[in-house]
């Protein structure tokens, strides 16, 4: 946050509201500019000197930068930056961009940021504030990660997703191009284009699964695209069953397209703890089959002597899946089918989602018949990534969406560290 010519920085482990009490909030006033960020963790470890924004000192300025996305060549630009001079504070690839800035500011700040971008390589949505209460937006040429403009009683805002924009009440504007640099100051806003335009390549997990369900890509809402895909997978892979029920909640909307799709009724049948996140993305397998055991809990009235059909977004580690499929049986469900809304995770992601290597991935060691034999499925079928595609409704989407998770089709090359990561981990 700037106030007054001066950045301050306020940044913790854990939840919001945690970090933020009402004492740290009541000691914000005046006309002020902030950004802020919950870090997501896909490089780097999980420690607070990690955490972001990361806030930097240049020649009576400060700048804060908020990373969403990886750059993949981040290990090569940070040799040749430690290799001329530079001592890096953390071990996120974000500080590279802050380092490659303050090197190139002797051409002006908005060269600087031109220079900056153009040695970047991979996934960066970037929001930077500056001292004199600048707020500048940076989305890659290909546009794998989203970021988007909105707008509220005079004042520009920008948020990953427009979810964002409609809890604050304000107009969302449009989100950013790829490859565009919006800058907002006292004058207002103007936008810069470095590069040429180039293939548009926005990540499709963020439809499937990592995008909050009340936010809109290319005019296309998240919840209506995954009951889209589920009532695609009906059409797909119909089975017999007495109900439709998702592992909530990112199964949710997708198993409401299936039950209507195919008739069968749907129940949630599974009940959650929402006192626990997101257990793939747990730094720890320890951590990520406690959080398993803890998540969700069975309603057994419904369950008992059911034939049941789960609908589910993916299977990463497939921790998560045999844990409950073992439940279910215990219980005395009678089938269990599972359908799954995209296709199989086969290649690691190296622009943002935490799956980086190609062990961590089951569906690339089994078929699909010996992953259904593991987690001790009656049938297992996943989406079809033509039928994946199709059920965006975007126009051309073989052109628009990053798909390299499925079909190992990568849209930027990486550098030498992760070429050597993936040889390794085939």
């Amino acid at each position: 946050m700037v106030c007054n010519g001066r950045i301050n920085c306020h940044k913790g482990m854990g939840l919001v509201h945690d970090v933020f009490d009402d004492a740290s909030l009541a000691s914000i006033s005046g006309n002020c500019s902030a950004i802020g960020h919950v870090r997501y963790s896909t490089t780097g470890d999980s420690v607070l000197a990690n955490a972001q924004p990361f806030v930097v000192n240049h020649s009576g300025k400060s700048y804060a930068v908020a990373h969403n996305g990886n750059l993949v060549n981040a290990h090569d630009l940070k040799k040749e930056l430690e290799d001329d001079g530079s001592i890096f504070q953390t071990t996120m690839d974000s500080e590279i961009f802050l380092h490659l800035f303050v090197k190139s500011l002797r051409h002006g700040f908005e060269q600087a940021l031109v220079k900056s971008v153009l040695r970047l390589r991979g996934a960066y949505s970037f929001v930077i504030l500056t001292s004199r209460g600048e707020v500048v937006g940076i989305k890659d040429p290909n546009g794998f990660r989203p970021l988007c403009l909105g707008r509220k009683n005079g004042h520009f805002i920008l948020a990953s997703e427009t979810c964002a924009l409609d809890l604050l009440g304000a107009e969302f504007v449009r989100e950013l191009d790829p490859g565009e640099i919006v800058i907002i100051d006292k004058n207002g806003i103007r936008s810069i284009f470095p590069r040429a335009e180039t293939r548009r390549t926005f990540c499709i997990f963020e439809f499937i699964y990592f995008a909050r369900p009340d936010s809109t890509f290319f005019g296309k809402n998240v919840y209506q695209m995954r009951k889209a895909h589920g009532r695609r997978l009906a059409a797909e892979a119909p089975v017999d069953a007495d109900l439709v029920m998702p592992f909530p909640d990112s199964g949710n909307y997708a198993a409401l397209g299936y039950a209507e799709e195919s008739g069968i009724p749907f129940d949630l049948a599974m009940i959650r703890n929402h006192y626990v996140g997101r257990t793939f993305i747990q730094p720890t397998q320890s951590m990520r089959d406690f959080g398993v055991r803890m998540k969700l809990n069975p309603v057994k009235e419904l369950l008992r002597g059911k034939d049941i059909i789960i609908i589910e977004d993916s299977i990463i580690r497939g921790t998560t899946a045999r844990t409950r499929v073992k439940t279910l049986r215990d219980l005395g469900v009678k089938k269990v089918h599972m359908r799954i809304s995209g296709p199989p995770h086969r290649h690691p992601c190296h622009y943002g989602i935490d799956f980086s290597t190609r062990g961590e991935l089951i569906a690339a060691s089994k078929t699909v018949d010996e992953l259904r034999d593991f987690l001790g499925l009656d049938s297992l079928y996943y989406l079809s990534l033509e039928g994946l595609l199709s059920a965006t409704g975007v126009d051309a989407p073989e052109e628009n969406f990053c798909k390299a998770c499925f079909d190992g089709c990568y849209p930027v090359s990486f550098d030498s560290n992760l070429t050597k990561e993936c040889l390794e981990n085939p």
